[in-house]
């Protein structure tokens, strides 16, 4: 039997950021992942913005940010645009695309150097809860291991499973859990470099399209959709999409990614006695955008530093309830205003998406973010006034 302090199951953007925090606490840590290679298969559009890698004190390296965001477009279903750029320069408060292939080994990375032992290809079989902490039992390469940690750290994405072992609810409901789909693409035309693109409306039911550019001629193109709200399938969406969109008339995929994003908010119980759950597993996620890297990563840091504290104290839930505090002082502000965005454009039929870009028109933006889109939005339509005033 192998002991330590803390097991992190998952070593995506939240479990690198757990591992980290608790490693540089003082905590014992293993960081556990079943995957050969860290970081893939991506399953994400890879956009993160300045502010909040600036938050978590991440400086931005040429070895992982392929593309700076520069503008956003969106465009509704009669083909309206909408751009958040200002006569063709750059606005404050963008963002990156990443290389998330390269950039969850170097998060993983930063735990190894803040003490965090990694494990790769090592799968997590079952768990055991014991008085003080939890039996880990794991599967690599034939061979069995069995661990033994005070506090265990559930990281290990939408699926969820360490959580509902343990006997703590799972974050999504089935019909607030969107599917998505991605492909990696050549030789795709932007009409503008550098920009973001999102297309809304019956071309993603409960979703929208994304373009994301990744330098070049390359580009991250997907969609996610709510499958309750779906006639078809989440790759026949986006297939349709392809082949009908003008910029990809010559576009090829090299990748495809598939994989499932939990919108319904954060889960009521993030902990119980020598347990911490965060990122994806634990709702951390923006219901509006379906973007979890940052809030997943503001998660794992808040379980980490909670942990390291805990195994210098007690491990019990009264004290880890510490965590479920932090998570949502950080965390709630943002979910919940747009968990109320979400549920109001599902509202929405192509119609009144097109009538609200039209109102759009004439617009001028400041800066690139989530909220000043909103904002203008509640600006424009009366009915959004009426449903998200109190939105700031």
């Amino acid at each position: 039997m192998i002991e330590t302090d803390v097991i992190v199951v998952g070593s995506g953007p939240a479990g690198s950021s757990a591992a980290k925090h608790a490693a540089l606490g003082g905590a014992k840590v293993i960081l556990m992942d079943k995957k050969s290679e860290i970081g893939a298969p991506k399953r994400c559009a890879e956009g993160v913005s300045i502010q909040g890698l600036e938050k978590l004190g991440i400086e931005p390296s040429p070895r992982w940010v392929t593309q700076e965001i520069q503008g956003v477009r969106i465009q509704t279903p009669d083909g309206t645009d909408v751009w958040l750029t200002k006569d063709e320069v750059k606005l404050p408060e963008a963002g990156y695309i990443l290389e998330r292939k390269v950039f969850d080994k170097h998060m993983a990375m930063d735990a190894a150097r803040a003490g965090a032992e990694i494990r790769i290809k090592t799968l997590v079989t079952g768990i055991e809860k014991i008085d003080d902490g939890y039996m880990v039992f794991t599967e690599s390469m034939g061979k069995e291991e069995v661990f033994k940690c005070k506090i265990l750290i559930a990281a290990d994405g939408p699926e969820g499973h360490i959580a509902r072992w343990a006997g703590l609810r799972p974050a999504a409901k089935p019909k607030e859990m969107e599917s998505g789909v991605q492909y990696e693409m050549c030789n795709v035309e932007f009409e503008r470099p550098g920009v973001i693109e999102f297309y809304l409306g019956s071309c993603a039911p409960g979703g929208y399209v994304w373009i994301f550019p990744k330098g070049d001629d390359i580009a991250n193109v997907g969609l996610a959709i709510l499958p309750h709200k779906a006639e078809k399938t989440a790759i026949e969406y986006l297939d349709d999409f392809v082949a009908t969109c003008p910029y990809l008339k010559n576009a090829q995929a090299v990748e495809l990614n598939v994989g499932g994003d939990p919108v319904g908010g954060m889960t009521k119980k993030l902990y119980d006695d020598n347990i911490l759950v965060c990122g994806d597993a634990a709702g951390q996620v923006n219901p509006l955008t379906g973007g979890g890297i940052i809030s997943g990563m503001t998660g794992g840091m808040c379980a980490g530093q909670v942990a390291a504290q805990a195994i210098k104290e007690d491990c019990s839930k009264k004290f880890l309830k510490q965590y479920d505090e932090m998570a949502h002082e950080e965390l709630d502000h943002e979910i919940k205003r747009y968990k109320k965005v979400q549920e109001y454009l599902l509202t929405l039929s192509d119609e009144e998406l097109d009538s609200i870009a039209h109102a759009f028109q004439g617009e001028s933006f400041d800066k690139i973010s989530t909220t000043e889109i909103v904002k203008k939005l509640i600006k424009v339509s009366p009915k959004a006034l009426l449903k998200l005033g109190k939105f700031v």
